[in-house]
């Protein structure tokens, strides 16, 4: 361990600076400012076009000043310098701000205005080049900035600085994230304090000396140095190339020495049986399994029937069988005399697994023993454990769970108590699993007398770089191909701010399916009118759920008012659906909706998955605009699940060219979860991809893209299985083994355990 990257960053920088810097990036340690890496780099030469600023956003730029000149404030004391500045790229045109002509400007021309601005006056001369850092507004039909921050770029010809003028202008300049009150220039500074009080060449390196020499990577002290204080371009090109290979190995070690834990520990075998239940349920199939059904089928009783934990991965498009899948598995465990745990999200979903099980079974659903034991007569009891079944219902599921009457439970996080026990818990299935932490996981795993098999399933598509980053320490299998008598759906964006009219042809449509026998869905951004975007417990807020200022998002409850009252749904039984209902009126709602009494469901997210009934052809999506790709993907798949022909329609009020539309069209355009799974990664920014945070805002990844990186990945992860695989504690590589704990703090460990 080197305690020089652990020192508190007063101890090397000094105490006023290190607040600076904790205040507004919050870093305390010399590891993490060192480690806090430019965002890309402006060459001094560059003159970044006045005309591209964005309009209301902090932007950093070179200009050269054309004008400069200083007036008395009118209203009050003091003085206003007005500096005119030129990016020199000389263009003529029109400047197009927030969607308006701003004309008789000069493109490329930027008035920036100080107050009391005395270091302005003095060194903004004309002629002079300087670095400005703030926010773009428009005053009167011109771009400006007030007050920003600025540094001067040319250096003063009559300084004796002691630099080659020539290699000065040639010296790429480091743009660090920066915010409004802590600009660019001023992090570079204190990161060049930093490196003049540090011996980098006594920085650790976790990367092998082979692995670099093969790479041809830079030492890693040199690599620090430059990618902070590049001479040129091709300097921090190499530098972050090979500070972005040490991010990928030391993440992809860490996976990978959690898989070498994971496969240490001693599992009981699970072996099938050729009598068992699973073979009458085979035979009793109605349908055929498709290819991968039938494959990844077998890589699960291959793991299941080893003495060490399957720990895999189920993913698939919306519809594609993987509750089948994951059933036969189950029915192996119990076939080998043990039981399945399905942990399910919400309490609907988890009714809707118990209902739909039970009727894949058939008569192989008794009421008899586990069958498997010894005493079986051949049935599975399936038991439903949640939180709000009455006393009495839940003790005996619980007894039923403990004494291994029941081989498959299904619950919600109410299986998780300290008293639900289990007889000889084999395998859990975990059915959505980014509802879901490690606590969670680990919780039900203690409740197995030896580590049981894990199979975790997922219908949100994940990108093969994100599976071997975040997922990395499971195994991963794919259904991709969707089972026969699965329909196409259809998508259509209904924009009412170019079509008011089509607002009332959307109930008209709905009435054409439901009059052919038909059933709709109306998905709601919020349950009632006055919870300002206040989702259901058990519910994921959808990205962007806050709403925009004086636009009322479409609610379960007004909805409802609003349709009873619609003439073209006149005599519809309708009902909402939402998760502040009491149970009985939810498990009673999706009965009805089951069976067809009920015509129409005003539903929030709750539906987004499990929900499976085959008449439902239509979908509206009300303010589809709030919710993420992932989220439409999810909720249209409740549709055309019984061969019949499936309609989606995304319901926005946004005007044409809004960029919340983006997504709305990416889900219009393709139906392949993986397309669309890519594109939401890129809409998203990767979000904080480790951590906590689901979408947007900064990712943890440093140097490392996993859109952009997959190669970088790949290599990364082939070396760490090499490095791991002779060395599974790290023993002889103590640089990695403590870049990973530097690297990986608990939330971060956390969720690469989430599995």
């Amino acid at each position: 361990m080197n305690a020089e990257l652990d020192l508190a960053l007063e101890r090397r920088i000094g105490k006023r600076s290190a607040s600076v810097i904790e205040k507004h990036l919050g870093i305390t340690t010399v590891d993490g400012l060192l480690n806090y890496f430019p965002r890309r780099y402006m060459s001094r030469g560059e003159l970044t076009p006045i005309s591209e600023l964005p309009l209301d956003e902090d932007v950093t730029l070179i200009a050269r000043v054309l004008s400069s000149g200083t007036r008395s404030m009118q209203a009050r004391r003091g003085t206003i310098t007005d500096v005119i500045v030129s990016d020199d790229d000389g263009q003529q045109g029109l400047r197009l701000v927030g969607g308006r002509d701003f004309r008789g400007k000069v493109p490329g021309t930027l008035k920036i205005s100080f107050f009391n601005g005395y270091k302005a006056k003095t060194e903004l001369l004309q002629g002079r080049r300087a670095l400005f850092s703030g926010k773009v507004t428009s005053f009167k039909g011109q771009l400006g900035l007030t007050n920003p921050d600025f540094q001067l770029v040319d250096e003063d010809p009559f300084s004796d600085s002691g630099q080659d003028p020539e290699k000065l202008a040639a010296m790429p300049i480091p743009v660090y994230p920066a915010t409004a009150k802590l600009p660019s220039w001023k992090i570079q500074k204190t990161i060049a304090t930093l490196l003049e009080t540090l011996d980098l060449d006594a920085l650790p390196d976790p990367v092998p000396a082979e692995v670099s020499a093969r790479e041809g990577f830079l030492p890693v002290s040199v690599a620090y140095r430059l990618i902070h204080a590049p001479e040129s371009a091709d300097d921090w090109r190499r530098a972050r190339d090979r500070l972005r290979y040490h991010e990928a190995l030391v993440l992809q070690s860490a996976l990978a020495r959690r898989r070498a834990q994971l496969a240490a520990e001693e599992a009981t075998a699970r072996r099938p049986v050729g009598d068992g239940v699973l073979a009458s349920f085979d035979q009793n199939l109605p349908f055929t399994l498709t290819a991968g059904q039938s494959a990844v089928g077998k890589t699960l009783a291959a793991e299941l029937a080893r003495d060490t934990p399957m720990n895999r991965l189920l993913q698939g498009e919306v519809g594609s069988g993987k509750t089948v899948v994951a059933l036969r598995a189950m029915l192996q465990v119990i076939d080998a005399g043990g039981q399945a745990a399905l942990l399910a999200p919400t309490e609907v979903l988890a009714a809707q697994h118990y209902d739909s099980i039970r009727r894949s079974l058939g008569p192989l659903s008794g009421d008899g023993l586990l069958g498997g034991l010894a005493g079986g007569n051949g049935s599975v009891q399936v038991t439903l454990l949640t939180g709000s079944m009455p006393t009495a219902a839940r003790r005996q599921a619980m007894l039923d769970a403990a004494s291994g009457t029941a081989g498959i439970i299904i619950g919600t996080h109410a299986l998780l108590s300290d008293n639900v026990s289990f007889y000889d818990l084999g395998l859990i299935v975990v059915d959505e699993q980014h509802r879901f932490g490690v606590e969670q996981r680990d919780a039900l795993r203690a409740k197995a007398r030896k580590p049981p098999h894990l199979l975790v399933m997922t219908a949100t598509p994940i990108p093969r770089t994100v599976a071997m980053t975040v997922f990395g320490d499971l195994e991963t299998s794919t259904l991709s191909e969707l089972p026969q008598g699965r329909a196409p759906i259809t998508t259509h964006l209904v924009g009412l701010a170019e079509n008011p009219a089509w607002a009332a042809r959307i109930w008209a449509r709905a009435r054409e399916e439901i009059d052919a026998g038909r059933q709709v869905y109306v998905v709601c951004p919020k349950i009632g009118t006055d919870d300002d975007g206040d989702f259901s417990p058990g519910e994921a807020a959808p990205p962007g759920a806050e709403g925009e200022e004086g636009r009322e998002l479409a609610s379960v409850t007004a909805v409802v008012d609003h349709l009873l009252a619609e003439p073209s749904l006149a005599g519809v039984p309708l009902a909402p659906l939402h998760g502040r209902q009491e149970p009985d009126l939810k498990t009673e709602t999706m009965a009805g909706f089951t069976a067809n009494r009920i015509k129409l469901l005003v539903s929030t997210t709750v539906i987004e998955v499990g929900v499976d009934v085959h008449n439902a052809t239509l979908m509206v999506i009300l303010d589809a605009d709030r919710f993420g790709i992932s989220q439409l993907h999810q909720l249209r798949g409740r549709v055309g699940r019984g061969g019949l022909p499936g309609t989606c329609l995304l319901v926005t009020a946004l005007e044409p060219g809004h960029p919340s539309r983006r997504r709305l069209e990416a889900v219009v355009a393709t139906t392949d979860g993986f397309v669309l799974s890519q594109e939401d990664l890129k809409l998203r920014r990767e979000g904080d991809i480790l951590g906590a945070s689901q979408s947007g805002g900064r990712s943890t990844l440093k140097l490392l893209r996993v859109l952009e990186h997959e190669d970088v990945i790949a290599r990364a992860r082939e070396d760490a299985q090499h490095i791991v695989g002779g060395d599974p504690l790290l023993a002889g590589h103590p640089e990695l083994a403590d870049a990973i704990e530097k690297y990986l703090n608990p939330e971060k460990e956390a969720f690469l355990e989430r599995g």
